[in-house]
């Protein structure tokens, strides 16, 4: 459309276009290549403290997660966007979460069924319900269950007894009342799977997704703070019996879930007031498994179960419409 300008000098043109009229340089490569980036360090440390086997572990995931992509895109017929660094990030991811001595062929699996059921059966990236390296994680509990909570002792200076013990800190938690000394969780001197023990390492790569602008800060905040929260109560109680709120932010899954899981953009909640629901009860979800399920870690079924329910706490938490009734904005 045309108006006159106001100072009598001509015409301009004024040009309206559809929304959005807010534009950026990020796009979804972008965006997938600096998380990879982001993962580089927990990447590193695995390697450190475990070996060659874990970048071999690394590699394969990788490898299999983007032939699985290409493939079903091809059955398909998509557009191939094995480029944009979705698929290798659940290759990565996927790696992080198994054991040093895993079996390659189960990690092959694993990588098909994330990929593959985890996300292209759901459509494709933007329409996977879970997270993909989190399903193939679960897959794997189910098919390989004695595997996947075999451990191995960490490549490392450090002769303490716990520190060394084959057994994961969240085990020897669960099982022996024993806790792992802070530092050398924080460091990564402990038995775990490849990306979940050195909690410094994940911190540096969520750090600089943050300062990249990628990371809401509620989630992972929200994630760890309700985990200390919670477990610290138990903690006031029982200090002998139930371990510090430093523990469970820093031990197993908890510091890789809460920076490169529950912020995914696909399946955590859009809304203000969903995402503090969804990370505050994942945390404490997370937490109740840990001291009174049947296994040590409750990470991975927190998230799960939350991934769930993100359809329901969009549609009940979603803000009303300017304008409209109550009723009318929330349907």
């Amino acid at each position: 459309m045309q108006t006159d300008s106001a100072q009598g000098l001509g015409t301009d043109r004024l040009i309206v276009a559809s929304s959005p009229h807010l534009l950026t340089t990020d796009n979804i490569p972008r965006i997938m290549h600096s998380v990879i980036t982001a993962l580089i360090p927990a990447m590193a440390v695995s390697v450190y403290f475990f070996g060659l086997r874990a970048l071999l572990l690394l590699v394969v995931c990788l490898g299999a997660s983007l032939l699985t992509e290409w493939g079903f895109q091809r059955i398909r017929s998509k557009p191939i966007t094995v480029y944009d660094g979705s698929a290798a990030i659940t290759g990565i991811l996927l790696g992080l979460t198994l054991p040093p001595g895993f079996s390659i062929f189960g990690a092959i699996l694993g990588s098909v069924f994330a990929v593959g059921i985890g996300k292209q059966l759901f459509g494709g990236l933007g329409f996977n319900i879970f997270n993909p390296a989190l399903l193939g994680r679960a897959f794997l509990m189910a098919t390989y269950p004695v595997m996947m909570t075999t451990w191995e002792t960490p490549r490392t200076f450090t002769k303490a007894v716990d520190a060394v013990s084959a057994a994961t800190p969240l085990a020897l938690m669960k099982f022996e009342h024993k806790f792992a000394p802070a530092m050398d969780l924080f460091v990564g001197n402990v038995s775990g799977s490849l990306g979940e023990t050195s909690a410094i390492a994940i911190i540096i790569g969520g750090l600089y997704l943050r300062y990249k602008g990628y990371v809401n800060w509620k989630l992972p905040l929200g994630y760890l703070g309700s985990m200390a929260v919670f477990s610290g109560i138990f903690w006031l109680i029982d200090p002998v019996k139930y371990p510090s709120p430093l523990f469970h932010i820093l031990a197993g899954g908890a510091m890789l879930a809460a920076w490169f899981m529950v912020t995914d953009m696909v399946t955590s909640p859009v809304t203000a007031l969903g995402q503090w629901i969804f990370v505050i009860s994942a945390g404490i979800i997370a937490v109740v498994i840990r001291l009174w399920g049947g296994l040590p870690e409750g990470v991975m079924y927190s998230i799960l179960l939350m991934n769930a329910l993100v359809p329901l706490i969009n549609k009940y938490t979603r803000p009303t419409v300017f304008g409209a009734g109550r009723n009318q904005g929330g349907a």
